[in-house]
């Protein structure tokens, strides 16, 4: 099967829109048309070059997004043509030690399909006959994917697949970083510090909590207003502006817990959040960053041990992609997630290298390619 899709050639580089051969379903697959595809910032570190996937290029793009079943393979039960899915881009096997301890998110599977592999070492995308990397597993930025059951969650047909395909990454890593990673209590002091496609499900999910003073940290003035908007109660330019804010509403002890959520984090963003929260706190990394520059994080080991602090990573929020994203999108059903709001501009596949700029340049929450 031909379809167009975005391929990186080198890294650092440019998305090219390249016609492509997928392959059909082995047992175990599916073939997705893809209806929506996420632009997200993990996409753009391949791009840049701040995610290495050595062996992995060229590879067709693409971790966040929802299609149609056009096509299953030999012998895969519980699957039929014309399923409604989201694409976590995590897969969950329902088998090793991390999904079977409810930890989908861990699923031993995930390391070898972020590095462009699938679970198996093979690959269903080729190009002149040579194999190409999927990103993720699914490569979203295809027309069509061929990828495993492991890789799709089904959903109800009355759900928009444009606003239902971001919660396969930014949705739900945000919320759940709030939700499960910094686990938000009613009436707690939480700062958010980025408010894009990740930072605003943060905002999303903390507030849903019951979050009681809840500050959106982001240096653009937009995003800070979007965010009050999204349940955000105060908007700081700046991490020590927050932490101002939230010593104030704590009788000067901080912030219960501080989530970064920065498109490309260092360790002085960590740092800053890290002094942000009270005894006993937690701060949540979220953001990513380039894995060959400096790693030091500029932490107070006296605060870390006499305070109790807590230093936590989160990966797609901590969800379990098959019980959380159908909760999610009930939430949205519901009226009490907004996921049509997020979407700042929808692109073509060909204006994806647009779309990027935009989304570095601070312009968009979350920028979409839709699919004719």
């Amino acid at each position: 099967m031909k379809s167009n899709a975005a391929v990186i050639y080198e890294q650092p580089g440019k998305w090219q829109i390249t016609e492509i051969e997928v392959g059909p379903p082995r047992q175990g697959e599916i073939v997705v048309r893809m209806v929506a595809a996420g632009l997200c910032h993990s996409d753009d570190h391949v791009a840049t070059g701040d995610m290495p996937l050595t062996g992995a290029i060229p590879l067709v793009g693409g971790h966040e997004g929802a299609g149609i079943v056009e096509a299953v393979g030999p012998n895969t039960q519980g699957w039929e043509v014309g399923d409604h899915v989201v694409l976590p881009f995590l897969p969950s096997c329902g088998r090793c030690r991390w999904c079977a301890s409810g930890m989908q998110n861990l699923c031993d599977n995930g390391a070898r399909t972020l590095s462009g592999a699938r679970e198996d070492g093979t690959s269903r995308h080729t190009l002149d006959g040579r194999p190409l990397g999927q990103m993720a597993g699914i490569s979203t930025f295809s027309e069509y994917s061929t990828l495993s059951v492991n890789s799709a969650v089904k959903v109800a047909h009355d759900i928009d697949l444009v606003a239902a395909c971001l919660t396969s990454c930014g949705v739900s890593t945000g919320w759940g970083a709030a939700v499960n990673s910094a686990q938000v209590r009613p009436g707690d002091v939480v700062i958010v510090v980025g408010v894009g496609g990740i930072g605003m499900n943060a905002v999303q999910g903390a507030a849903l909590a019951g979050a009681g003073v809840l500050i959106a940290v982001d240096p653009v003035e937009w995003k800070r207003e979007r965010a009050l908007e999204f349940g955000a109660t105060h908007a700081a330019s700046s991490i020590e502006d927050a932490a101002v804010i939230a010593r104030a509403h704590s009788d000067g002890q901080g912030a219960d817990s501080t989530i970064v959520c920065v498109g490309v984090t260092d360790g002085g963003h960590v740092g800053a959040a890290f002094s942000s929260i009270r005894k006993a706190g937690t701060c949540v990394v979220v953001g990513l960053g380039n894995p060959r520059a400096d790693r030091a994080v500029p932490l107070s080991l006296y605060e870390l041990v006499l305070f109790q602090k807590r230093l936590q990573g989160s990966l797609f929020g901590a969800c379990n992609p098959t019980r959380d994203i159908p909760a999610l999108l009930e939430l949205y059903r519901s009226g009490k997630l907004r996921l049509d709001e997020l979407i700042t501009t929808r692109y073509s596949l060909d204006q994806i290298n647009e779309g990027f700029a935009d989304m570095r340049a601070g312009r968009n929450i979350r920028g979409v390619i839709v699919f004719e």
